[in-house]
């Protein structure tokens, strides 16, 4: 039986322009932490303003954090849910070897992506961390960038049905779990949980910054969460980029 995390609040919405969006207005008046999951949401996004398939069926919400932590901290907080959301796949699915981590915030499944996370600022020291999955449904290659990872379902790969909320209950569980040990032990141990789930470890991958593109091996992921690559320039350190195989 699935047990509600102690301390966390729970709203659930048919629709809202965007969790996050709504979740941000709501810290005005409830306390945090809190999750908001939407049936609907009629103005998705994903990283850097780009727009994310919403079908009924599929899974938006967000979950918000009070911290006082540096944004450099805050931002390992995108690694802490990576980990709980494989954790949960491997629950509802079954399928502990089907799900992998790919730097810096994606989810796969059999290799496509199904899941992916956005980390905002929710105002008064409060940090909005939004989850897309596609459960029952996902866009079709021909809507994504050119060289993404394909995009799959839940239900297309293992031909398992969850509803939103039963996953939500799973997720938020895992992720309070690995928040308190974020909290107690910093990201060592998150930061070995990832690893340890790695697409393209230890092979070639390419990087797309917003100013150029740098081709080498994937050797580590850092203790401030930043992509080590090995390539022609020697062993970088890259904070922020796109990741294509």
């Amino acid at each position: 039986m699935t047990v509600w995390p102690e301390g966390y609040g729970r709203f659930v919405y048919d629709e809202v322009s965007s969790t996050l969006d709504i979740s941000r207005e709501m810290t005005v008046t409830r306390p945090t932490p809190f999750w908001v999951l939407a049936h609907r949401q009629t103005a998705s996004r994903g990283r850097r303003g780009r727009a994310w398939m919403m079908p009924e069926g599929n899974f938006a919400a967000t979950l918000v954090l009070q911290t006082a932590d540096a944004p450099a901290q805050i931002a390992l907080r995108s690694f802490v849910m990576s980990l709980a959301l494989l954790r949960t796949l491997v629950d509802v699915t079954g399928c502990q070897d089907a799900v992998s981590l790919k730097w810096p915030n994606d989810v796969l499944l059999n290799d496509g992506k199904v899941a992916g996370i956005l980390l905002e600022s929710a105002g008064t020291g409060s940090v909005a961390i939004g989850v897309g999955v596609n459960l029952v449904a996902a866009p079709g290659q021909d809507e994504v960038e050119a060289g993404a990872v394909r995009p799959v379902s839940v239900l297309g790969e293992t031909q398992v049905r969850v509803t939103p909320e039963a996953f939500l209950d799973v997720l938020a569980g895992h992720y309070a779990r690995l928040e308190q040990q974020f909290t107690d032990f910093g990201f060592a141990p998150v930061r070995a949980g990832w690893l340890a789930h790695a697409t393209r470890l230890g092979e070639p991958i390419t990087a797309r910054t917003g100013r150029e593109e740098r081709i080498g091996i994937f050797e580590d992921v850092d203790q401030d969460g930043q992509l080590v690559l090995r390539g022609a320039r020697g062993v970088e350190r890259i904070a922020a980029a796109d990741v294509y195989f």
